[in-house]
């Protein structure tokens, strides 16, 4: 079954360490993009973002995104899907 969240990340950002850390800890499947190594991903994060680069930006099942949220925003995201 495909996660119904996929991360745009790069391998330095601490931010985004810390929530993959944190959606492990709480058993949140997603699907991990590295904005620096897929070439479309920096375009979908600029578009969620207005032109920047901004990292974590998760984007779900159902088209919205969310840029360095909480893990509770990510709880409560997720629990709407369903």
């Amino acid at each position: 079954m495909t996660p119904a969240v996929t991360m745009y990340s790069t391998p330095w950002c601490g931010y985004c360490h810390r929530l993959k850390s944190q959606m492990d800890r709480e058993g949140i499947s997603y699907e991990v993009v590295d904005i620096e190594q897929v070439p479309d991903a920096a375009f979908i994060v600029e578009q969620v973002n207005n032109g920047n680069q901004t990292v974590p930006t998760l984007v779900y099942s159902d088209g919205t995104a969310q840029t360095n949220p909480s893990l509770a925003a990510v709880k409560e995201k997720l629990a709407s899907l369903v």
